[in-house]
């Protein structure tokens, strides 16, 4: 019982612990959420506040941006105004002047009729006058004119012709003092030596005994040099002396230096025949870069602005003749006189030196590639970016009429290169044979009875038949033959014709 009592009170005072508990958290929670509502509004008012105040301020900036868009608009109405008043007076005093002009182009047109019809009644009046004239004359306009001058020319033929042959010498003597003053400071500046080296394809052996030596057991020394080198050997009977003949002078050279070091070192195999062309090529190779070096140094290019390639393509000239004449020193001339000539004559004296040198660049490489030396001498320069006004000189040097100042320079340095004396050499059969064809064709002309070729074929005489051509005739002969020369025969400088026609009457006073 005690126990049911003690668990009843148990129960009650838990039961009366836990409503006290619960209504103290409700009213908390109560207070709470009052709390929370009151903060809640004031929030919303702060909101409804600021709200207020933004939109009274986007009002105001509002405004204020619509009136400045006002001004704004008023400005531009007020500049279109403006501009719109200019234009207005613009086209009409635009509109005032093409009314004038209308007017002064009708007045033009006006005039231009009047005197169209001037000129054809004056036309109408010459035309008339000149019938009179032919009716008159029994002749016709033509028919006139030619009798007039006709009978001009055979009154005073004799005056024309002194007239003619003195303003011909008087033109003549004067180009050639002219001429001959510029040369002659050009040559005389350059004061060269006549006298170049030739490339040789001899090789001089201390005795005959060397010729057995070289050509080995059974030829295997011979063989080997020969396979080497690209060059063939000829042994004759010929006492102490040995020819190379081949194609390229470049390969002559090596196999020319490859037999003095053989000589010289007296030990002649075919192994030690190797070596010495690989050392006579490496020589050689030096040597023709340092040819082209000192061909651009003694000519005043910079090496800077030159390939290497170039400069031992240009190197190779010093083992290429013409004529029996250096390459390397003829290019070399050719500039200095190119150089000089363009002085003289106000020309860019830059391409004259570098035109000069590489004119004849070709000539180089034209054993070994196929085509003549200028159009090879035009690829290489190409190739290494030279322009135009330069790569020319390669072709004309070569032209008749060339089309620019420097290339008739170097042209004639080319002339005066090549045909100073001591410079080139012919052998017997090709001078003459240079003669002969001089001759035949000069004699190719009717009225001539014999011709000469005089003065190693630098000049020419001609005598023809008084009777057969008057001067007037002559002169053109002359000129003619020069002509004909130019076109049909290739030579080195310049071949003067002189016609010689004179008449001898001879009488005795007995």
């Amino acid at each position: 019982m005690t126990f049911v009592i003690a668990l009843i009170l148990g129960l009650g005072i838990g039961g009366g612990s836990a409503y006290y508990l619960f209504t103290a958290k409700a009213k908390k929670a109560k207070l709470t959420l009052e709390e929370a509502e009151n903060k809640s509004k004031l929030l919303v008012k702060d909101a409804e506040t600021k709200e207020q105040e933004i939109l009274v301020r986007a009002k105001d900036k509002a405004i204020k941006i619509i009136e400045e868009a006002r001004r704004d608009e008023k400005q531009a109405q007020e500049e279109l105004k403006k501009q719109q008043a200019a234009l207005v007076e613009r086209e009409t005093a635009f509109g005032t002047r093409m009314l004038e002009i209308d007017e002064i182009k009708q007045k033009l047109e006006k005039q231009s009729a009047d005197l169209t019809d001037k000129e054809q009644q004056i036309q109408a009046i010459k035309e008339e006058e000149s019938k009179k004239l032919e009716e008159v004359a029994n002749l016709t306009q033509e028919q006139a004119v030619e009798r007039l001058l006709s009978l001009v020319e055979e009154r005073e033929q004799d005056t024309l012709m002194s007239r003619i042959h003195k303003l011909e010498k008087m033109e003549s003597d004067e180009i050639d003092r002219k001429a001959k003053n510029i040369l002659a400071v050009a040559v005389q500046r350059l004061a060269a030596s006549h006298v170049v080296e030739t490339t040789t394809t001899h090789v001089e052996l201390p005795s005959d005994e060397m010729k057995g030596r070289i050509i080995g057991r059974e030829g295997r020394n011979i063989k080997t040099i020969e396979l080497l080198t690209g060059c063939e050997l000829i042994i004759d009977d010929t006492p102490n002396m040995l020819t190379i003949s081949g194609f390229s002078p470049i390969r002559r050279q090596v196999a020319k230096r490859t037999l003095d070091k053989l000589i010289v070192d007296g030990r002649i195999h075919p192994g030690r025949i190797e070596e010495t062309v690989d050392e006579s090529k490496k020589e050689l190779a030096l040597d023709i870069k340092k040819a082209g070096e000192d061909a651009l140094f003694q000519v005043g290019i910079s090496m800077a602005g030159i390939d290497p390639k170039l400069v031992q393509i240009l190197g190779r000239l010093k083992y290429r003749t013409s004529y029996g004449q250096n390459i390397l020193q003829h290019s070399m001339e050719v500039s200095l006189i190119a150089t000089m000539l363009g002085e003289e004559l106000g020309a860019d004296v830059s391409v004259c030196k570098k035109g000069g040198l590489f004119h004849d660049i070709g000539k180089a490489v034209d054993h070994d590639l196929q085509g003549g030396h200028p159009e090879l001498g035009v690829q290489i320069l190409k190739k290494f970016g030279f322009p135009e006004e330069i790569w020319y000189q390669c072709l004309g040097h070569h032209e008749d009429k060339p089309k620019t100042l420097e290339a008739v320079i170097v042209k004639a340095a080319d002339a005066i290169s090549g045909a100073r004396p001591g410079a080139r050499k012919d052998s017997l059969e090709q001078y003459v044979k240079r003669l002969e064809e001089l001759e035949k064709v000069a004699s190719g002309f009717e009225g001539i009875d014999k011709v000469y070729a005089i003065q190693a074929g630098r000049e020419i005489r001609v005598f023809v038949n008084p009777k057969a051509m008057d001067d007037f005739g002559a002169t053109n002969l002359a000129r003619d033959i020069a002509t004909k020369i130019e076109a049909e025969l290739k030579y080195p400088g310049e071949i003067r014709v002189t016609l010689i026609r004179e008449t001898r009457i001879i009488d005795y006073a007995r």
